[in-house]
């Protein structure tokens, strides 16, 4: 898109400004002196009002013209470049601040600077022709100046630190590691310029490391900037990104796929999640067809899925849409459960995992902390020493038979494609033999959490999740599992309260962390030995 006149020519002369601070900074670092200082110092207000009219300009043309999701990145990124641009400026001038109080100059090696800061200078060079022409390439080239600050400032550290062994000058030494630290950060800034290049060039904000992630996994196929589009898809709590990744493989062919990175440990469980379930159950996941290890973060190229999530069907499909959904769903469950069960004991240890994120529910919500209350001369117990008693009981009655579960079953990781009426499943890293209760409390409840308030829609989401609950006690009473219903309420107790740490309307997390006190109550009132006698109103829990 054609920048706003007014963006473009305050961005170039803010670069025109920033060209001639970094030459006074280049002078002073040739020849110290506070002359030589107060010539880049005393512009200090020039580089922030410039900045300010590009951040001016980018906020009025987003409010003009038709919304556009394209414009608004631009935009924003335009403005990220001048901001980090105003940054330059103001390490500039602190750089040269904590030189004139370095009073042996020599300890400084200012010498030693000019190099790097002619590779700052010369980035910002190339920072207008890369906005103009949508390079990618040279967007590159800006960010990787950040590695060569990176280690100069290694280098000089380690001079630095020597030489304050070897003097007792360590006031002066201390400053010079000021001066070191501001032209450190500046890698940071071009780091960040060079990210906001990358992220109008591909049509999504991007960081620096992600986009070399997404290229390595990618380096089956010869991919220029300007044929990769790349589309966000979901943010996960855990902190790993997922997008649509478009591009062409070396015979030009269309390649749709589902690009996901994020913490090693989660994307190799993740990797390890879905190669189990080719293993245990063909054609369920998709197929995995790139893996990239890149220090502490790792990243997944994964097969695209055709059709859309279970909860699109559920808020956006009509009724023949989601019942066929449902049947695809529910056939698919009972194959697995039957396919894969194993008669061994199991404890889903429901009343643990919730005891495990209670606080990081309270710090969402410290208003359920509320400990003992006595009502109308009744005690009522902390949800704690219920939670407490619960674990408790839950020891005592395992499932008498273990299946493969999906580990994460809410309703964004199922897939129901239209044109070949099945179920898949994604984000599978939480997989393994386990209760099959987990799966369908966990299920029941991603229904009720949603933050719909229209009353039919509502209903419609109830119906879902009574329709799951039929289903799977039919299934309990065939494989003659007399407990379900009874570890249902400890699986159910144990959804809604820990789901309350994602719901910030406070009605809707309140009635949530209600129905989880009430199954918790009602499972320890019922005598021990006695808990397949246990029957749920899921109608009235699942109903407003």
């Amino acid at each position: 898109m054609k920048l706003p006149e007014a963006a473009q020519e305050n961005l170039a002369f803010l670069l025109a400004e920033l060209d001639g601070q970094m030459s006074g900074l280049l002078a002073y670092f040739k020849a110290p002196s506070p002359e030589a200082a107060q010539k880049v110092v005393q512009r200090a207000g020039y580089a922030h009002n410039l900045w300010s009219r590009v951040q001016s300009a980018c906020r009025s043309a987003a409010t003009r013209g038709k919304p556009s999701q394209s414009r608004r990145l631009v935009l924003q990124n335009v403005d990220t470049i001048a901001r980090n641009l105003d940054q330059l400026s103001r390490l500039s001038r602190m750089a040269l601040l904590h030189a004139e109080d370095v009073e042996r100059g020599k300890l400084l090696r200012p010498e030693a600077y000019r190099k790097v800061l002619k590779q700052v200078a010369g980035a910002l060079h190339e920072v207008l022709p890369a906005l103009e022409a949508t390079d990618g390439k040279s967007a590159i080239a800006i960010g990787q100046h950040k590695a060569e600050v990176d280690d100069f400032y290694d280098r000089m550290f380690r001079t630095y630190t020597r030489d304050m062994r070897d003097t007792r000058h360590t006031e002066d030494l201390a400053n010079a590691l000021l001066v070191l630290n501001e032209v450190r950060r500046m890698g940071e800034s071009l780091q960040g310029i060079s990210e906001a290049l990358l992220s109008i060039s591909i049509g999504q904000n991007v960081q620096f490391e992600r986009y070399f992630t997404l290229r390595s996994v990618l380096s089956g196929s010869k991919v220029a900037d300007e044929d990769l589009v790349l589309k966000p898809l979901a943010e996960t709590r855990s902190g790993s990104a997922i997008s649509a990744v478009s591009t062409r493989d070396k015979g030009g062919d269309l390649i749709d796929a589902v690009f996901k990175d994020g913490e090693k440990r989660k994307v190799k469980e993740e990797r390890a999640g879905v190669k189990s379930w080719h293993a245990i159950y063909p054609g369920l996941a998709p197929r995995i067809l790139s893996y990239e290890k890149r220090g502490q973060s790792a990243a997944l190229l994964i097969e695209h899925l055709p059709g859309y999530t279970f909860e699109h069907a559920l808020l956006n499909e009509g009724e023949a849409a989601l019942s066929a959904a449902q049947r695809a769903l529910y056939k698919t469950l009972q194959d697995i459960w039957t396919r894969t069960r194993a008669d061994d004991p199991v404890e889903m240890r429901a009343m643990k995992q919730l005891a495990d994120r209670m606080q990081d529910v309270y710090r969402v919500h410290p208003e359920f902390d509320t400990g003992t209350a006595c009502i109308q001369g009744v005690n009522h117990p902390a949800f704690e020493d219920l939670l407490k008693a619960a674990e408790r009981r839950e020891a005592k009655v395992t499932a008498p038979f273990s299946v493969y579960i999906h580990g994460d079953f809410n309703l964004d990781n199922v897939i129901y494609d239209p044109g070949e009426k099945k179920v898949r499943f994604i984000d599978l890293h939480r997989s393994r033999y386990m209760d099959y209760v987990q799966d369908v409390s966990v299920f029941m409840v991603s229904n009720y959490r949603l933050q719909v308030q229209d009353g039919p829609v509502r209903a419609r989401i109830a119906d879902t999740a009574l329709g799951l609950h039929r289903m799977a006690a039919k299934f309990a009473r065939a494989e003659k599992d007399t407990t379900f219903e009874y570890r249902l309420a400890l699986g159910l107790a144990r959804s809604f309260a820990s789901s309350t740490r994602f719901v910030f309307d406070k009605e809707h997390a309140r009635r949530m962390f209600l129905r989880a006190r009430y199954l918790l109550e009602r499972a320890l009132a019922v005598p021990e030995g006695r808990e397949g006698r246990l029957k749920l109103p899921i109608k009235e829990l699942f109903g407003d």
